[in-house]
């Protein structure tokens, strides 16, 4: 009984630091680049845009497609950082919790 009641205790505390972490993420901005930096996406921690940035040698009418790329490309970086920080965060938050091996949070 002594255990469950420290496990649970360890469980509000977990819950507690996931919505600080929420919180945090939601301010939280990560910008990803391609073209050598020509084209940038930003992205908020819930992997909304928050801002494109295209470098106006891009803007030629022949060289739609390449700038469409790039944007993709950009927009995968950031979201690819922002989920390795997200994963990074919760790592943190969960060391030292006895969970079983392979399980993922936030759930």
């Amino acid at each position: 009984m002594k255990n469950i009641m420290g496990l649970m205790g360890q469980v509000k505390e977990m819950q507690a630091k996931m919505a600080d972490m929420q919180n945090e993420l939601q301010t939280m901005e990560v910008t990803g680049t391609s073209g050598g930096g020509l084209v940038s996406v930003t992205l908020n921690g819930k992997g909304e845009v928050r801002a494109i940035g295209i470098d106006p040698s891009l803007l030629k009418p022949d060289e739609a497609e390449i700038l469409e790329d790039l944007i993709m490309a950009a927009h995968n970086e950031a979201k690819s950082k922002t989920e390795s920080l997200m994963a990074d965060k919760t790592a943190e938050l969960t060391e030292g919790l006895p969970l079983p091996p392979g399980m993922k949070l936030p759930f």
